[in-house]
């Protein structure tokens, strides 16, 4: 059900006003966050997740008051960042902004935190729809001719995507094991690289959050969906069925992208900050500069986020022991 405009942000002041009277000790939560607050992407200017923070940056400064910056601690796919925050005092004047890799890095390689007890989930704040494409002079049609050449040929059928050890790569060992074909994993820095891949016929598939590249490949008509890897169909692309309406029951594999604190920042503080982050989702005009990202905001905050991050934790590992998934 989605909550009118003027009656969200009044519970997003309520829930704000809340966060105050609960202060430890009776002290105002405003106090625990003086200053500017800092955001840390672990990845480069310019990426998707540092975009999405200034957008909500920017209209959180002008909504409530609040200095923020943006420091980009790009490294080793995230962890430099991440770690950053982990050690930093959790007074909820330092957060971290990730994704997938936040899940998958610590499951890849030993890391110095945890991701379920080094931090405190603040929100997800959006999702990324991903789509399975092949070039439009392919003859699949569909996932199933797709997927049915794949067992005619057994390993020279292939699926492109960011890799080594993304969120894709772990989506593609899904569905192989589902579907019960054997094709093979080709990894790319990049989609664009992936995308120009498959343009060029050295690949037969990309699988891939439903970006800018791909959007303006399918609209050219030189790509085509056979499925959305979501939950549900990409609004963009009504006629396009997920994985599991064919078949594959309840399989889901979207980007992400959170916000976070340190662990042991009061609940009172995180509880302030996700109304503000949630607020700034629903302002109009930053829903419509999500969308030109590929973002569909999800605002799904506290417990609720902890328990989507401890399943997707699970799931994660699980398939990565399977698949004997490396890191970079």
């Amino acid at each position: 059900m989605t909550i009118p405009r003027r009656r969200f942000l009044s519970l997003a002041a309520g829930a704000a006003a809340l966060s105050i009277m609960l202060a430890p000790n009776g002290q105002d939560a405003r106090a625990q966050t003086a200053g500017t607050i800092k955001i840390v992407a672990p990845l480069p200017p310019g990426s998707a997740l540092d975009i999405l923070s200034r957008l909500l940056a920017d209209e959180i400064s002008r909504a409530q008051g609040q200095a923020m910056l943006i420091e980009n601690r790009p490294g080793a796919a995230g962890v430099i960042g991440t770690e950053v925050v982990a050690r930093a005092s959790p007074d909820g004047n330092t957060l971290l902004i990730n994704g997938n890799p936040f899940i998958i890095n610590p499951i890849v390689q030993k890391l110095n935190y945890d991701p379920l007890t080094s931090f405190e989930p603040i929100c997800n704040l959006v999702r990324s729809p991903t789509l399975i494409v092949v070039n439009d002079a392919s003859p699949y049609r569909t996932l199933a001719d797709l997927l049915d050449a794949a067992r005619a040929k057994p390993g020279q059928l292939t699926m492109a995507s960011i890799g080594p050890a993304s969120a894709t790569q772990i989506g593609f060992e899904l569905l192989k094991r589902a579907a019960k074909v054997d094709m093979t994993f080709v990894p790319f820095p990049g989609i664009p690289p992936a995308i120009n891949a498959l343009l060029g016929e050295h690949v037969t598939s990309v699988f891939a959050v439903y970006s800018g590249d791909m959007a303006g490949q399918l609209k050219a008509g030189k790509l085509r969906a056979l499925a959305t890897a979501s939950a549900a169909r990409v609004e963009a692309l009504p006629d396009v069925p997920t994985v599991a309406e064919l078949g594959y029951k309840d399989y889901e594999v979207d980007f992400w992208g959170g916000m976070f604190a340190p662990a042991k920042t009061p609940g009172s503080t995180v509880a302030r900050l996700a109304s503000w982050f949630t607020a700034a989702l629903q302002a109009p005009e930053i829903r419509e500069k999500l969308l030109v990202q590929g973002f569909y905001p999800a605002a799904l905050c506290g417990a609720d986020f902890r328990a989507m991050l401890r399943k997707q934790y699970d799931d994660y590992e699980r398939i990565i022991r399977v698949a004997n998934i490396k890191g970079r």
